[in-house]
């Protein structure tokens, strides 16, 4: 521990800078999109007078998304596989989808406001060299692999092409309204729903009507 007085190590120094250069990164990500900030805006942000600090420390912007994303991604994991242990003996759909959605309101919830998370998620989601990383970080997800199979269990009465198909209608929700609700809080405008709290009530009930919904009998064939 530096003692009071002293100067900080240089690996404290280190993970300061990484820090601030992962704080700077996810808000300028959030506000104007990945490939519109370069790693000198960013290091600039960050407070970082040598143009090469991003580099450095993260090597290529792909890796400094990967870090953006475990950051946050690590704490949404704890919450979640809380909310999983917590099911009872026989979770129905509405209970999957809780373990689903309110981890990440939680998780936004607790950092206050404003928060860039939602919002850098979903302009990294709209890149197509860049998805995959969010995709393989939440899918290396224990919590959320059993999550999957508890909502197909749930559905396995739905024919496997309209399960995808509900399935990319389900995520684009989740990623968008979420953002959507992070951004109004973050511009101080009026939101729906009061709470992050309120807000996961709204999105459970969106995308169990979602789930449930008949499928039309051209698609059973």
């Amino acid at each position: 521990m530096t003692e009071v007085g002293t100067t900080p190590s240089r690996t404290g120094r280190a993970h300061a800078t990484r820090e601030l250069i992962l704080t700077a990164a996810e808000r300028l990500f959030a506000e104007h999109g990945v490939l519109a900030v370069s790693n000198r805006q960013v290091g600039e942000a960050a407070g970082q007078g040598n143009n090469t600090a991003v580099g450095y420390h993260f090597g290529t912007k792909a890796d400094l998304v990967r870090a953006i994303a475990r950051k946050h991604l690590a704490g949404i994991e704890e919450i979640r596989q809380r909310m999983v242990a917590d099911l009872g003996d026989a979770p129905d759909l509405r209970d999957w989808l809780d373990c689903l959605v309110r981890p990440l309101t939680e998780h936004l919830a607790q950092a206050g406001s404003p928060t860039w998370f939602a919002r850098f998620g979903a302009q990294v989601m709209t890149d197509p060299t860049l998805r995959p990383i969010i995709v393989e970080e939440t899918r290396s997800s224990p919590s959320q692999v059993r999550i999957l199979a508890g909502l197909n269990e749930c559905l396995a009465g739905l024919p496997d092409e309209v399960r995808a198909e509900r399935h990319d209608m389900a995520r684009q929700l989740l990623v968008h309204m979420i953002a959507e609700r992070e951004r109004a809080l973050a511009e101080n405008t009026p939101t729906p729903r009061a709470s992050w709290h309120d807000a996961a009530d709204g999105l459970v009930d969106a995308l169990t009507g979602l789930w449930l919904a008949p499928v039309s009998q051209s698609r059973r064939r």
